[in-house]
């Protein structure tokens, strides 16, 4: 009996870990480059000792102004793994989520033209635990998004949601 919750437990992990990664896997293109960004950001950063994870996306959108240039807005939420960040992982994907760490709730904003990251304006990227975010860095998330897309002219990122 023992065993047979174990394997169900086990199997509900596995399917739960699957899940997670087909989420990544079904965004657009223009979205897994701004969290392929924060992820890069994060493996870079001293504080950060695992490697994290794509969990799901909260908020998303974006405002095309012509000629090819996008603007993003993507909200999601990362989970820490049980891989050390110094550890060779060949694909991060792969690593279990650890349950005893708090979420990483990420913000991106960017610019593309063509599909790719523009250096102008420099991408903005905002992740904290999810327990220590503040009413106050949301509006300050929210509002450096919305001067990013003013100051170029375009229309208000934040005002359509596709998400």
């Amino acid at each position: 009996m023992a065993a047979g919750l174990l394997l169900l437990v086990c199997a509900g992990a596995l399917l739960y870990s699957a899940e997670a990664q087909d989420t990544f896997n079904e965004l657009p293109e223009s979205y897994k480059k701004g969290v392929d960004l924060v992820m890069e950001q994060l493996r870079s950063h001293a504080g950060v000792h695992h490697h994290f994870r794509f969990l799901r996306s909260l908020d998303k959108s974006d405002i095309e102004s012509g000629f090819g240039v996008t603007y993003i807005y993507h909200h999601f939420y990362l989970k820490p793994t049980k891989c050390s960040k110094g550890t060779a992982v060949s694909n991060p994907q792969r690593c279990p989520f650890r349950d005893d760490r708090p979420l990483m709730d990420c913000a991106v904003c960017y610019k593309t033209a063509a599909g790719e990251i523009e250096a102008r304006p420099m991408p903005y990227v905002h992740c904290i635990q999810k327990p220590r975010l503040t009413k106050e860095m949301r509006t300050t998330r929210v509002e450096h998004c919305k001067k990013m897309n003013y100051n170029s002219g375009a229309p208000t990122l934040l005002a359509v949601s596709t998400g």
